[in-house]
């Protein structure tokens, strides 16, 4: 069985491997898409806290059910499925309080510890696994596990009705909460990205409001802004921009050492609010529900497919910024241009 494998920091390889038998309550996965991410670039960097090499990446998964291991009952060979990646001691204070997503101990299947998809086929626990409507596209269900972080995101957010939001970031993430920010309560969203290719494909999927720089949004402060970029200086422009009694959210993922700039003073006289948002935390079986409802327009985010043999071509593209959502199909035996 063929995988991509992060060696060590800096480090891939494609290995041969050996075939994958589930364990109790597990289920072998055939992969049919997993997106890349910009957590991956971060692992592949060594700038994730407490990844584990060597590692098999890959957490955006869906795939089809190919083997049972004992225990499993409410998932059947052939059923289409979605991963959820996270996985949790179920022991500590934070597991048993209801935080499952702060546990000391969490893991992410190609982020810490366990091999994620980025192979033929994989494990995941059964209570990881959500099975898919037969007429559901296998391919842009990956989405559906970034979708599940973007709801987390929205939970711990106000969501008051008439609410301005500012997103910096046209990337998946940034497309991702910005289509949801209407239907938690947003009378307007904004997205900013110095990349006008990216901002073009805000435009695909029903942004109407696009900037390459914040002071050309015509506002001067908002009510919620969100930072689905990782930038220090993407963040550090967006939180003079929050006004009094605001939300400012990190979202994107940046370098564990990174560090920001801000006036204490202004967030105590202003009462600002910055939260974070760690993953997912009871939204994946909701993005579920909600992809195969349509919430969000699929098709024009993913432009591009890779083989397993093009991965690394794959991560440049994505540090590059080229493209839009870029997928492994581990099984395909050509990279294909999806979208120009």
């Amino acid at each position: 069985m063929r995988a991509v494998v992060f060696a060590e920091q800096g480090k891939l390889s494609l290995e041969d491997r050996a075939d994958l038998v589930p364990g109790h309550k597990e289920v072998l996965v055939e992969t049919a898409a997993v997106g890349i991410c910009g957590t991956d670039t971060h692992v592949f960097d060594g700038e994730f806290e407490g990844t584990v090499y060597p590692l098999v990446p890959g957490h955006e998964a869906t795939g089809t059910v190919v083997a049972l291991g004992p225990g499993v009952e409410n998932v059947q060979v052939g059923d289409h499925v979605a991963v959820n990646p996270s996985t949790t001691c179920g022991e500590c204070e934070y597991c048993l309080t209801g935080r499952q997503n702060l546990c000391r101990a969490w893991n992410g299947l190609g982020v810490v510890a366990s091999d994620g998809a980025a192979q033929e086929r994989f494990l995941a626990p059964v209570a990881n696994v959500f099975k898919l409507r037969p007429e559901t596209d296998i391919y842009q269900a990956a989405l559906i596990e970034p979708l599940a972080c973007a709801i987390r995101g929205w939970d711990v957010l106000p969501r008051r009705i008439g609410d301005h939001v500012l997103v910096y970031g046209s990337g998946t993430m940034g497309l991702l909460m910005a289509q949801l920010a209407p239907r938690a309560g947003a009378a307007s969203v904004t997205i900013v990205d110095i990349n006008e290719a990216r901002l073009r494909v805000a435009a695909d999927v029903g942004i109407t409001s696009r900037v390459t720089n914040a002071d050309d949004a015509g506002r001067d402060n908002w009510d919620v802004v969100i930072d689905c970029t990782g930038s220090v200086r993407a963040i550090e422009d967006g939180l003079k921009r929050v006004k009094a009694g605001g939300f400012f959210q990190h979202f994107g993922v940046a370098p564990a050492e990174a560090v920001a700039g801000y006036s204490p003073f202004r967030i105590y006289r202003d009462e600002v609010s910055i939260v974070g948002t760690m993953a997912v935390l009871n939204t994946f079986g909701r993005a579920v529900e909600m992809f195969e409802a349509g919430a969000i327009q699929a098709a024009p985010m993913i432009s591009h497919s890779f083989t397993l043999d093009d991965y690394e071509a794959g991560l440049e593209m994505f540090r590059a910024g080229t493209g839009r959502k870029l997928q492994i199909r581990p099984n395909d035996t050509q990279s294909r241009v999806l979208l120009p």
